[in-house]
């Protein structure tokens, strides 16, 4: 009897599966999972982002309520106690209140026997989470409303830091992200203008980029941020800030953009796309700029941290956002006077959360490039 060869099931469409075949975002997954600091770094980034969305909730209060009782209250370390017959219980311990008699100035001590319970989801300031649904409940706090607890301590104000801080990443964050949008549009347009047509056009692009970058960074921030109208509010603020970073940092990508189309233009796929009566902007758009995720994808990463650090630096100097607004550089400037820092180095926390953030994107964008590189194994 003759034997016959058993055959693949046929897929969906009478096509048999392909083995082994992956798309090349599934390729591009892969390799970023073997690059573990990448990994991490997302992971916080992905936290980071989290703390934007729900930043009431996480918050402990109001990042503009204030108690002169508690000017520079040193942080209050949550500890855990457990009894048989009440369980597992959060505290921290309250503060002793002394004034100096030379200077007068306060002095918190922390008070061993003074218990102030906690727990989570504790009542607490009403807000509108997302700016639409009204609620008062926090994720840890007091388990009387009516008592005050300030985990990373207060700033001269005597407002809670950890809520400033964790309300000032909603703008220093998100403007990184609005900042690199407008950045990477303007730099993907006038470098793929310059690097795929040439001519004059490259000729008048790449001296503007020239000029943009010849003139100093913080003279620019200067000139540009005194034409802003001094009786703008926070958030006509914010906006410009947003315009003055991208209006800068536009040019490092088009001068990437710039260099890799000279060097696909003549490719030859480009040359197949261009005989096949292709137009311009699907050669572009679909063969080009695909060719070069990579670079595009590494110049992005780069980009969010640098906005951040832009943002933080120009209201740091004072150039940029003013109280009332809350961003990390404007509770940074708690930190210019170095007798405030000596007495109360908490200030410098919102530095911490600027130098992890930017590292942890880094750290991503490094594990994407090498990722989207098609190169690299």
């Amino acid at each position: 009897m003759p034997i016959r060869a058993k055959h693949a099931t046929p897929g969906a469409g009478g096509r048999a599966p392909e083995p082994g075949r992956a798309s090349p975002w599934r390729l591009v997954w892969r390799k970023f999972r073997r690059h573990k600091l990448a990994v991490a770094g997302a992971v916080v980034v992905l936290c980071a982002y989290l703390v934007v969305a729900f930043a009431e909730f996480l918050a402990p209060g109001s990042s503009s309520a204030a108690d002169e009782r508690h000017t520079y209250a040193p942080p209050q370390l949550v500890k855990v106690d457990f009894s048989w017959d009440d369980g597992l219980q959060l505290y921290v311990n309250g503060f002793r209140t002394e004034r100096d008699p030379e200077t007068f100035e306060q002095i918190h001590t922390i008070d061993r026997d003074k218990r102030i319970p906690l727990r989570l989801f504790a009542r607490g300031d009403d807000y509108r989470l997302w700016g639409i649904i009204p609620w008062d409940r926090h994720l840890i706090g007091p388990t009387d409303p009516g008592q005050k607890v300030y985990l990373l301590g207060t700033d001269r104000a005597g407002r809670d830091l950890l809520s400033r801080i964790v309300h000032g990443s909603r703008v220093s964050l998100s403007i990184g992200l609005i900042g690199v949008a407008v950045s990477f549009l303007l730099g993907l347009l006038f470098g793929g203008i310059s690097g795929y047509f040439g001519g004059a056009a490259d000729t008048v692009i790449q001296r503007l980029i020239e000029f943009l970058m010849a003139i100093p960074t913080l003279p620019l921030w200067l000139a540009l941020s005194a034409a802003v109208p001094p009786d703008w509010g926070p958030l006509m603020r914010y906006f410009a800030i947003t315009t003055i970073l991208s209006v800068i940092g536009w040019t490092g990508l088009a001068r990437v953009v710039r260099g890799r189309f000279l060097s696909l233009r003549e490719e030859d796929f480009v040359i197949a796309a261009r005989l096949d009566g292709c137009g311009r902007g699907r050669i572009i758009f679909r063969h080009m700029v695909p060719s070069m995720s990579s670079h595009v994808i590494a110049s992005l990463t780069m980009a969010v941290p640098a906005m951040i650090l832009g943002e933080t630096a120009m209201s740091f100097l004072g150039l940029g956002l003013q109280s009332p607004a809350v961003s990390w550089g404007v509770l940074l400037q708690e930190a210019q006077n170095i007798r405030t820092v000596e007495t109360a180095p908490w200030l410098l926390l919102p530095g911490v959360a600027v130098v992890i953030t930017v590292l942890a994107m880094n750290f991503v964008g490094d594990g994407l490039r090498d990722a989207a590189d098609p190169y690299k194994s």
